[in-house]
């Protein structure tokens, strides 16, 4: 049996607003608000990696919850925006951090990834392999978007969010489920994937390339339905979820989200109005933002569901 103990994230201090992107492409700031509900989002600093993102989040984890983590057994990075593919960003953590003895892996699920990392967190845990795992989303999506491209670019944000996953006498997490539609991956992937090696960039040709009406489309059509299915799998009602965190790719997805099952879209919380789509980072973002305003509270039911690139989901109901 598992539990959520901790809990921290970290956007960037350099906030851009819809108006920087009139000077790169043909769009204005009601455009882009209009469709998406993006009013700003967070870039990283020209020096700041995505391991740099992921130690500051889980600093603020430490800061919010009084955690030590060099007890840590094993740490799982979910990104598809790593530092450079090896080695993986959990073994800068583990470095930078001074973990000492933890297994290290990085995953690639795009959207879905934290919640994934949470159900391999989960699974490690309740089968005795480990006690204490930390789970990191993070992404540096400014260093692999397109700013050519008009439908995309004014999407993408940069931020961390992390959690420490840990044995417990009480079972916190209800339910899981996940799935994926490889036959829509080529609707949204990275071309060529950056490569950072000792600061300096080695490859400069990936960029996340996005058919944005087919994923929309795929999304408010499937993730519904795959909510509907993760609470029945935990024994429960729709009514029972306190809140629904699905992965904040676009304002629009999640309206249309809330209609389809009924539920109020005050109790869906969301990342994207500030930080832009930051994939695997934008359910930990959109969290926080209910916890620093006291909404979000020990002992409520959440449930989280990522979606995105493979095409892929991933979710899972918590006692929070």
């Amino acid at each position: 049996m598992s539990k959520i103990t901790g809990f921290g994230t970290y956007a960037p201090e350099k906030i851009v607003d819809n108006h920087y992107f009139e000077e790169l492409i043909d769009t204005n700031d009601e455009w882009i608000v209009s469709r998406t509900g993006i009013k700003t989002r967070r870039m990283a600093a020209e020096d700041e990696l995505t391991s740099d993102m992921c130690v500051k989040a889980v600093e603020n984890l430490m800061a919010n919850s009084g955690q030590e983590i060099k007890d840590v057994e094993f740490i799982i990075v979910c990104t598809t925006s790593p530092d450079q593919t090896m080695p993986n960003t959990a073994s800068r953590i583990q470095n930078k951090m001074g973990i000492e003895n933890a297994g290290c892996i990085d995953i690639y699920a795009a959207c879905a990834g934290f919640v994934y990392g949470l159900q391999i967190a989960h699974g490690f845990i309740n089968s005795g392999i480990y006690k204490k795992v930390l789970v990191v989303g993070a992404e540096a999506l400014s260093r692999i978007t397109d700013y050519t491209d008009r439908t995309s670019c004014i999407l993408f944000g940069d931020g961390a969010g992390a959690a420490i996953v840990e044995a417990s006498e009480e079972e916190h997490f209800l339910s899981f489920n996940s799935g994926t539609d490889g036959d829509l991956g080529h609707d949204l992937y990275l071309t060529r994937q950056n490569n950072i090696i000792n600061g300096k960039e080695a490859v400069t040709n990936g960029k996340i390339l996005q058919n944005g009406r087919t994923v929309f489309k795929w999304a408010v059509g499937s993730i519904p339905v795959k909510v509907r299915e993760l609470v029945a799998k935990a024994g429960l009602e729709l009514d029972d979820i306190d809140f629904i965190v699905p992965h904040s790719a676009n304002l629009r997805i999640l309206e249309a989200i809330s209609k389809d099952l009924n539920f109020p879209m005050e109790k869906i919380p969301e990342s994207v109005t500030d930080h832009g789509n930051t994939s695997s980072a934008s359910i930990p973002l959109a969290i926080e933002k209910e916890i620093s305003k006291g909404t979000i509270k020990r002992g409520m039911i959440v449930l989280m569901i990522g979606f995105g690139g493979g095409l892929t989901f991933a979710g899972t109901i918590v006692k929070w």
